[in-house]
């Protein structure tokens, strides 16, 4: 395990205990931080959390087990070696009981200390590494699906730029499957097994979006209430997406400049540099060049974003797409829904190539989901499309609405109650499942919530 870097925090009253502790973890690159007892430990850690603690046990105001019971109380989790003079079976028993990872009695043996402080720190970061792996896999990571000749050269740039560590300026408009994009050259990277992090530019406001990038310190703002790391330090060794970047906040991309530049940066309220080693894939479906002549884009970080630049091509362009691609959602939504479907009829399947499709894959598979709810047979129709040129959904579906004459925005809303409904009860009462079986942004089906009434299922 390579301990350079890591911080570790020193707790004991003893001051020549703690300068011989200093000098052994000095020797192994470790960056140090001490403190005298518990209340100023417990302090120093709330400010930041560090990688490992080596704890002394008789300490005045606030003892080690005190400490221990503290941290356990407020939900921090880093592993503590405990380090005595007073130690006992009992007392080292009743330590691990309260969340240490280990006991060492006092004099110790500097090898065996070393030992200990590998293993700790490896603890640590298998725990974080697992951590972000099981949030990387829980992320929606598709396979591309697609073989005409525009969408095969775009796979061809991203497999060949995924070998590297250069930035990606993914383009395409909205539901062009910029992210699905993103994530298979993390996928196809060397970086394949760290976190693949996830930023939304457009769905926080300014000072929130800062946090969530670059971490904060304690008290940088009204609640932040202890210190926090942002995205960037999270995904030290993977890749970080960030979707909507032509909607990032102007006071932002000089931060993110710097970043990009040389992959430092300091939390919010902070001085400390940070360095994190990560890839950036970018995304937008804004057209940058034109915002960087209006002024409303940094010139200097697009050159710095535009390294390596993939235009995903609308679905209109590709038709020859369609009908794997409707298999595809077909599978998905039926194994989500447990029905009996076998397929799409002909006639359904060229109702949805007839189509202009705005909205691109997003709303390929919005209408796909929208059919297998609402099929009642064992292949979807035409009429379970609900599009132009089909006939009225069957009536016998649990999901259909009495089509009846009257207002249009009235029976606009009843659908969209209806659909929404379905997903929330498919998803559970889960919002986000719901939001990702609806295509949708967690926080826009929030807001289609809150104004359609409808609550939690």
């Amino acid at each position: 395990m390579d301990t350079a870097g890591a911080r570790v925090l020193v707790v004991d009253d003893d001051a020549t205990s703690r300068r011989l502790l200093e000098v052994r973890l000095r020797a192994l690159q470790c960056e140090v931080a001490t403190a005298t007892d518990g209340q100023e430990a417990l302090a120093a850690i709330q400010q930041e959390v560090p990688a490992l603690m080596l704890l002394d046990l008789q300490m005045p105001r606030m003892g080690g087990m005190e400490l221990l019971r503290a941290l356990r109380r407020e939900g921090i989790d880093l592993p503590v070696i405990v380090i005595t003079a007073h130690g006992s079976i009992e007392t080292a028993v009743e330590a691990i009981k309260e969340g240490a990872y280990d006991f060492l009695p006092k004099p110790f043996d500097p090898k065996h200390l070393e030992i200990v402080i590998r293993k700790a720190l490896e603890r640590r970061q298998l725990a974080e590494s697992n951590q972000l792996l099981r949030e990387t896999l829980a992320a929606r990571s598709p396979d591309i699906l697609g073989n005409s000749p525009l969408f095969q050269r775009a796979i061809e740039v991203a497999r060949k730029v995924a070998a590297t560590n250069s930035t990606v300026l993914l383009l395409g408009e909205s539901g062009t499957g910029k992210e699905v994009f993103a994530h298979a050259i993390h996928r196809w990277s060397p970086r394949k097994d760290r976190a693949f992090v996830v930023v939304n530019c457009v769905a926080l406001s300014e000072q929130l979006l800062e946090s969530e990038l670059f971490g904060h310190e304690k008290g940088a703002f009204t609640g932040a209430h202890q210190a926090k790391k942002g995205k960037f330090e999270v995904a030290h060794g993977g890749s970080v997406f960030l979707d909507e970047i032509g909607d990032m906040p102007h006071g932002l991309q000089a931060k993110l400049l710097r970043v990009l530049q040389d992959h430092t940066f300091e939390r919010v309220g902070g001085t400390r540099p940070i360095r994190a080693d990560i890839r950036v894939i970018a995304a937008t479906n804004r057209d940058l060049d034109t915002a960087v002549k209006d002024g409303r884009f940094r010139e200097d970080l697009f050159y710095r974003l535009n390294v390596v630049r993939i235009t995903l091509p609308p679905l209109r362009d590709r038709k020859e797409d369609l009908p794997v691609l409707v298999q595809h959602f077909v599978t998905r939504f039926v194994t989500e829904t447990k029905k009996a479907i076998r397929g799409v009829t002909k006639e359904a399947v060229d109702l949805l190539v007839a189509q202009a499709w705005p909205g691109n894959i997003r709303e390929l598979a919005n209408v796909i989901e929208r059919a297998v709810v609402l099929c009642g047979g064992d292949q979807i129709e035409p009429e379970d499309l609900a599009l132009p040129g089909a006939v009225a959904p069957s009536l016998s579906s649990p999901l259909a609405i009495p089509v009846e004459v009257g207002e249009y925005r009235e029976r606009i809303k009843e659908y969209k109650q209806a659909i929404i409904k379905a997903a929330l009860r498919q998803a559970a009462g889960n919002q986000t499942k719901a939001a990702e079986l609806l295509g949708l942004q967690r926080t826009y089906l929030v807001k289609l919530l809150r104004a359609l009434k409808i609550r939690d299922q």
